[in-house]
């Protein structure tokens, strides 16, 4: 493709060179430029792409999108652009050939609910027989095959490239967790999403190689209400006003406000063996009586958003019922079958808050007895493990102390850690160092009525030691336990 091709969306000066060169792809990692790319410098909080401008030419790079005034380099085209992260993401549009185009895309953003909004939608979605894929915290996901990524938003390139994936493969309809620092840092540009969601808005991500102040971090994730055709939006958080003031898009709102275009009522919680969930029906332009397969009155408001978009589908209501019925999130409050009248749940949580917020959720179900399997994570702080030892002795009715990714750290002096904050309360606990282990004296000793929550690892299905990361899936490691006890 040509050079002048790739920047037809861009503003930008010709430093030296000209632009009727053909272009192989387009590289913002110089190690992995090829001979005849263009090398993109992204300026990063620890990494500077200009750097490396030299060994971009050494190898092969053919063009140069730099923010600095460069020298000529004989035989290099050296294009100046205000902001090289916005280049590269309108190169890769080009590039990829406007994948964004032949799909139905949803971004959503939010402080909290995301991951499991996007299952929720894209469960929906697959009942409809619209072959869904997604991209966010789990990952690049296309027929269940998960590609990592490095960020929950990834780089602009590595989204247009999925996209073209996507649509070679089928698929009709792209989900996408649109973070804060992915709408900041231009990862989603020359995108307009058909649909954009506002699922709520907290305290997070305030830090020098994040945002400023809060005032930032709404801003932020209100840039996607000025990239989308439709934005629904949860009415009910304090800041849904100021989020959309200044959107470009049609507005739909949810919640429990009566003024929301879909209203949730009569919400209560559901549990069995197995499955705890909850109710809700809503009223407005969507009339539904729902049951959602995860747990607590945050689940009420990640399956309105996903009604709220879903309506706009040529789908059923049966679709959708059915969809939020069986939904699973990979490591999120995510039930584990078993042989028992009892609950088994994986989840993420790995830090006090999050672990509060499960714990306090699940409390409100009323088990026999409320089971915490967790560990900490090594080389972090300290004072991480003593909070998550306080709220889980506080909590629980026992907490089973083992380990987690204990990286370059020894598993007991993390457990010792644990255990100050668990001192600290009345709290019953168990240690139990091996992860296998412990997951097995949970198993093992079950009681009819019981939520036992195995908690901090979630999706990862690895266990980090001393730099290694060894395969580890609780999912298989239930199912073995499972096995031999037959």
């Amino acid at each position: 493709m040509k050079l002048k091709n790739l920047l037809s969306q861009c503003e930008f000066t010709i430093l030296s060179g000209d632009l009727d060169k053909d272009i192989v792809d387009v590289i913002y990692d110089s190690r992995k430029v090829t001979e005849g790319c263009a090398f993109v410098c992204l300026k990063g909080f620890n990494v500077d792409g200009h750097k490396f401008i030299s060994d971009a030419v050494e190898k092969g790079a053919v063009a140069l999108i730099v923010e600095d005034d460069i020298a000529p380099i004989d035989g290099v085209t050296i294009v100046k652009t205000e902001n090289t992260r916005k280049t590269l993401a309108y190169m890769s549009v080009e590039y990829f050939g406007h994948p964004a185009n032949e799909l139905k895309t949803i971004a959503i953003t939010g402080t909290k609910g995301k991951t499991t909004t996007v299952a929720m939608i894209r469960s929906i979605l697959e009942k409809a027989g619209i072959k869904t894929a997604t991209i966010g915290t789990l990952g690049i996901v296309i027929d269940n095959q998960i590609y990592k990524t490095n960020n929950t938003t990834p780089e602009s390139y590595e989204i247009q490239q999925a996209m073209r994936k996507m649509v070679n493969e089928g698929c009709k309809a792209m989900i996408i967790e649109a973070s804060s620092l992915g709408l900041k840092w231009y990862r989603t540009a020359g995108i307009v999403f058909d649909f954009g969601i506002f699922t709520n808005f907290s305290n997070d991500h305030i830090g020098k190689a994040e945002h400023a102040d809060m005032e930032e971090y709404l801003f932020c994730k209100s840039l996607l209400f000025k990239q989308c055709k439709l934005g629904l939006i949860n009415r009910d958080d304090e800041k849904w006003a100021e989020v959309t003031k200044d959107h470009t898009c049609e507005i739909e709102t949810y919640g429990f406000d009566k003024d929301a275009d879909i209203v949730a009522h009569n919400d209560s919680l559901i549990a069995r063996p197995g499955y705890i969930g909850v109710h809700f029906e809503t009223t407005g332009k969507k009339e539904l009586s729902v049951d959602v397969a995860i747990p607590g009155r945050f689940s009420v408001y990640n399956a309105l958003a996903a009604i709220a978009v879903c309506r706009h589908f040529d789908l059923t209501d049966k679709d959708i019922l059915d969809g939020l019925n069986e939904v699973k999130v990979k490591g999120r409050v995510e039930a584990v079958p078993v042989v028992g009248d009892y609950t088994l749940l994986i989840d993420y949580a790995h830090n006090a808050l999050s672990m509060e917020n499960i714990l306090t959720t699940l409390k409100e179900y009323k088990p026999t007895r409320l089971v915490t399997m967790f560990g900490a994570g090594g080389n972090r702080p300290k004072d991480r493990r003593y909070e998550m030892g306080e709220v889980s002795g506080r909590l629980s009715d026992l907490s089973v102390i083992t380990e987690d990714n204990s990286r370059f750290e020894d598993v007991m002096d993390i457990i010792k850690d644990i255990k100050v904050g668990l001192d600290k309360t009345e709290g019953k606990y168990i240690i139990i160092p091996n992860r296998v282990e412990a997951i097995r004296y949970c198993i093992e000793n079950a009681r009819k009525g019981d939520i036992i929550v195995l908690a901090g690892k979630g999706h990862e299905d690895y266990q980090e030691i001393r730099g290694v990361k060894y395969h580890m899936d609780e999912r298989e490691i239930i199912a073995d336990i499972f096995d031999n006890l037959s």
